[in-house]
């Protein structure tokens, strides 16, 4: 399919491949009309456990509900500060927020877009509480080093793995530390039929409170321990989602087949700088992103000519309307406000024919011209 529209993803044709299995799966929770939690859910986390190689597991209603409650899991509250990046989606930092504690940011690698380890000691201060790495496009911090400094310091480590599941790092699965999170958005690797996520940790008793919590802090079905929220995964994401983990392996190595060709042919194009893959990183690349000064237009062009380019994000968290309070301005984090400027995410998808990547490819060299 080398004319007619291109998307950034094609969920459909994910669809397609596996219909008979997730029509199977959804008919089956229809049939026992178990919807809320039960054996489809627990049998859900005991596979999501198994394939990141991690005692517990807990499905949650989305990414954003797993990283506040794994926030809230850790004690962090009011007069708490947690260290992340500017560059991610801003639910990173509204969980942080929404506990009442308050996000410190610090920039990123210039190549790789993922947090520094470098700058993190400069912005500890006695009211730091946790450090929080974002696994962006689907590669994986450098942890060893967050972790050193997180033991130092004695500081929680919560990794924002909502674009990474099944990424790994020097042959370690996530998490890495203790704690992750993923999402289970439509669009991830691992996507359900609407919000979804999870939390996956080594440590038992932060399964234990963000299981309470997820379900409004009961531990019977009219008793609670805790206040909690309505935060539990429906029981038919958990069957589509347990349908689709038999498939992520197959998909990571399309993935990682489809971004080798692109970074092949863009290797002609000395206008574009093509993704930075550490050697110890199994990427698992959600989204492949390109950089170039002349961003915008090639953004432009190509979706005239209906290929799905778009940007990751456009503008950093510290210069978001809703943050202003926070302090920040333009200038505090120059590679995260560069990067944004030259950042543009090209179609990509297990799915995605070579001869698509071909045409796409072909087009920005036109453009480029």
């Amino acid at each position: 399919m080398k004319s007619g529209k291109i998307p950034l993803v094609d969920l459909r044709a994910q669809y397609d491949s596996i219909k008979s299995e997730i029509d199977a799966a959804i008919q089956e929770i229809i049939n026992s009309s178990q919807f809320i939690l039960g054996e489809p859910v627990e049998k859900f986390e005991q596979e999501l456990a198994a394939l990141c190689a991690t005692p517990f597991a807990i499905g949650t209603s989305s990414g954003t509900s797993a990283l506040f409650l794994a926030l809230k899991a850790y004690g962090i509250g009011p007069g708490d500060e947690v260290i992340t990046v500017p560059n991610s989606f801003i639910a990173t930092v509204s969980s942080i927020i929404n506990t009442g504690a308050t996000p410190v940011f610090v920039d990123v690698d210039k190549d790789t877009f993922l947090m520094d380890p470098n700058l993190i000691e400069k912005a500890i201060t006695s009211k730091t509480k946790a450090i929080l790495p974002v696994h962006l496009y689907g590669q994986i911090c450098e942890m060893d080093r967050i972790l050193e400094i997180a033991r130092k310091h004695n500081l929680h480590v919560v990794e924002d793995a909502a674009q990474a599941i099944d990424a790994e790092y020097k042959g370690r699965k996530i998490p890495v530390g203790d704690t992750a999170i993923f999402s289970f958005f439509p669009a991830k690797n691992l996507g359900a039929y609407g919000d979804a996520g999870a939390l996956v940790t080594k440590d038992k008793k932060v399964a234990e409170i963000v299981k309470k919590l997820r379900n409004h802090g009961r531990i019977s079905k009219y008793e609670s321990e805790l206040v909690g929220y309505g935060a539990r995964i429906d029981a038919l994401h958990a069957a589509i989602l347990r349908v689709k983990m038999k498939h992520i392996g197959g998909w990571s190595a399309l993935r990682n087949h489809n971004a080798k060709l692109y970074t092949e042919l863009l290797k002609q194009v000395s206008l574009v700088k093509t993704p930075t893959v550490k050697e110890h990183n199994k990427h698992v690349f959600h989204l492949y992103v390109i950089e170039l000064d002349s961003r915008d237009q090639l953004k432009q062009e190509l979706n005239a000519q209906g290929i799905g380019a778009e940007v990751h994000y456009p503008l950093p968290l510290h210069l978001q309307p809703a943050l202003k309070y926070l302090g920040y301005k333009e200038g505090d984090f120059p590679i995260a406000e560069k990067s944004s400027k030259r950042i543009l995410s090209l179609p990509m998808y297990p799915e995605l024919p070579s001869e698509n990547i071909h045409h796409i490819v072909n087009t920005v060299k036109e453009i480029l011209k």
